[in-house]
C-alpha cells in the first residue's frame, strides 16, 4: 500500500471509531434515561416500583427516613425499635436514621433540634410535643407542612379524639400526629400502706388532706416528691389549678382569657403549698425516679408523676400493678385528663417528604400504636387500638381517655410557650423555697405576656 493510500485508510478507520463511539453513548443514555424513567415517574404522577402513587411531589427516589427523638432509656427505646421494625418491615426500600439523642429528659435533644430547625437542616422528623411546644415554636416559625389532606386521605379524623387533634393544630391546620398519650393527674401509691393505716382513695382535696394527716401521724412520708427538676413540683401545681378550674377555665387561663390574677389561681397556690407541707425533706436532691422509690419502699404513701411511673414501677422495680401499687385520678380532676402526647411532623425542606409520610403512616396505624406503647408504658393516641395488649393500668386509662375531657399539660410544654414555662418553673422553683403566694401569682401574672 503507497502512502497516499494508507493515510485514507486511517482516515476512514479514525471515522468509523468516532461513529463507534458516538453509537455507544447514544445507547447508554437512553438506557439510563428509561432506568430513571421506571425508578420515579413522579413528574407525571406515575406509580412507582412499590404501586405508590407520588403524583404529590417530593423526592422521586427512595432514600433515608431520619427519626429524631430523646426516646433512650429502657421501655420507650424499645418500644421506637419495635416501631422501626415494623417500618421495615412493611418499607424495605427506605432506610431508617435513628437518631435518638440522650440525656436531660429531652433537653439535650431539643437544643440540637433548634440548632438544626434554625440552620434549615431538619430532620425527617422529630418528637415533639403537642401543643404549645410544637405551635409556638415551630408552627409560628413556618418550618412545618400542614397535614389537614393527609388525615382526610387516611381517615383518621375519627380516629383520634377532637380535643386531641385541636391539640396538634394551629389556625384551622393540622401539624403533627400523635404517637402516645401519658396521663398527667394521676396519684400512684403503695398499696400495703394504704391497707395498714386504712386509708381509702381520696376523691377530693379535702379527703386527700385528711388520710395525709393519718399518715403524717402514723410516721409515713404522705407524698413523695424528687423536684431537682422543678416539673415535678410544677406538674403537682397544674393540677391543683385543674381541680380548681374545671377543664374550661384551665384551658381559658393559658390561653390569656382569664388572668393568673384571678383568686381561683391564688386559691389553688395555697392547695399546692398545703400539699408541699406532706412531702419528704429532701424532695430537692431527689429525681423523679429517687421519689418513686420511696414509694416503692413503703417509706412514702403517694406520688403523682406522669404515667411513665408505671413503667418505672413495673419494669425497673418488678412491681405488680394492682398488687403492689395503685393508682387514682388527682383529687376533684375526676372526668378529666391532662394529657401529655408525643407527636411527629413533617418539617419544610426535607429531602423525601413521601418516605416521610411513609413511617407517619405506620406510625399512626392501629399496628404500630400498639407496638409503641405497651413497651413504652403510654397508651394508643387512636381510640380504636386493641386494649387487649395493654395491662389493666391500660385498659383503666384507654377507657378515661376516651371520656374524659383532655386538657394540655403545663409541665410538659402544652399548654403555654417554651419561654412561659421556663419562668413558671423558676416561679413554683422560689415558691417551694418561700411559700409566699402573692410574690408566686405576680411572677405568673409577669410572665403571661409570653404565653
Amino acid at each position: 500500500m503507497d502512502y497516499e493510500s494508507g493515510i485514507k485508510q486511517k482516515g476512514e478507520d479514525v471515522v468509523k471509531k468516532k461513529i463507534f463511539g458516538l453509537f455507544i453513548f447514544v445507547v447508554l443514555a437512553l438506557f439510563i434515561a428509561a432506568c430513571s424513567s421506571e425508578s420515579s415517574g413522579d413528574a407525571d404522577g406515575k406509580t412507582d416500583d412499590a404501586g405508590k402513587d407520588n403524583s404529590e411531589g417530593g423526592s422521586d427516589s427512595k432514600g433515608e427516613v431520619e427519626i429524631f427523638s430523646w426516646w433512650t432509656g429502657a421501655g420507650e427505646e424499645d418500644g421506637l425499635l419495635a416501631l422501626i421494625e415494623l417500618f421495615e418491615e412493611k418499607n424495605p426500600d427506605i432506610a431508617i436514621d435513628n437518631a435518638a439523642v440522650s440525656g436531660g429528659a429531652g433537653t439535650n435533644a431539643k437544643a440540637v433540634l433548634a440548632t438544626r430547625m434554625q440552620g434549615n437542616d431538619p430532620p425527617s422528623t422529630f418528637q415533639v410535643h403537642g401543643g404549645e411546644e410544637l405551635n409556638k415554636s415551630w408552627v409560628a416559625a413556618d418550618k412545618m407542612e400542614p397535614l389537614n389532606d393527609f388525615y382526610e386521605e387516611n381517615e383518621w379524623m375519627d380516629k383520634f379524639p377532637e380535643e386531641l387533634i385541636d391539640l396538634v393544630s394551629s389556625d384551622g391546620n393540622i401539624y403533627s400526629i400523635p404517637v402516645n398519650i401519658h396521663r398527667g393527674n394521676v396519684f400512684f401509691y403503695n398499696i400495703q400502706v394504704f391497707e395498714d393505716n386504712g386509708i381509702e382513695v381520696p376523691t377530693t382535696m379535702d379527703e386527700f388532706f385528711a388520710a395525709a394527716d393519718k399518715l403524717q401521724e402514723a410516721g409515713t412520708i404522705p407524698v413523695a416528691l424528687g423536684d431537682k427538676e422543678s416539673w415535678t413540683a410544677t406538674q403537682i401545681f397544674e393540677n391543683v389549678l385543674l381541680g380548681k378550674l374545671g377543664p374550661d377555665d384551665y384551658k381559658k387561663l393559658f390561653a390569656g382569657e382569664i388572668g393568673f390574677d384571678d383568686p381561683r389561681v391564688a386559691e389553688a397556690a395555697e392547695q399546692f403549698g398545703k400539699i408541699l407541707d406532706y412531702v419528704n425533706e429532701d424532695h430537692a436532691s431527689r429525681n423523679w425516679q429517687d421519689s418513686a422509690q420511696l414509694v416503692a419502699n413503703g417509706e412514702a404513701a403517694m406520688l403523682n408523676m406522669g404515667d411513665w411511673a408505671k413503667g418505672y414501677f413495673a419494669n425497673d422495680l418488678d412491681l405488680e400493678t394492682n398488687v403492689d401499687f395503685g393508682y387514682f385520678a388527682f383529687p376533684d380532676t375526676d372526668g378529666e385528663f391532662q394529657v401529655i402526647t408525643d407527636t411527629f411532623g413533617l418539617p419544610k425542606g426535607v429531602d423525601n417528604p413521601d418516605d416521610v409520610k411513609e413511617f407517619l403512616k405506620v406510625l399512626a396505624s392501629v399496628e404500630g400504636q400498639d407496638a409503641f406503647n405497651p413497651l413504652k408504658g403510654s397508651i394508643p393516641a387512636r381510640i380504636d387500638a386493641d386494649p387487649e395488649k395493654y395491662d389493666q393500668y391500660g385498659k383503666d386509662t384507654m377507657e378515661d381517655f376516651k371520656n374524659s375531657r383532655l386538657v394540655p399539660s403545663l409541665a410538659h410544654g402544652s399548654a403555654a410557650s417554651e419561654g412561659f414555662l421556663t419562668k413558671a418553673n423558676q416561679a413554683v422553683n422560689i415558691f417551694v423555697t418561700q411559700r409566699d403566694v402573692d410574690n408566686f401569682i405576680q411572677a405568673l401574672v409577669s410572665a403571661a405576656p409570653e404565653m
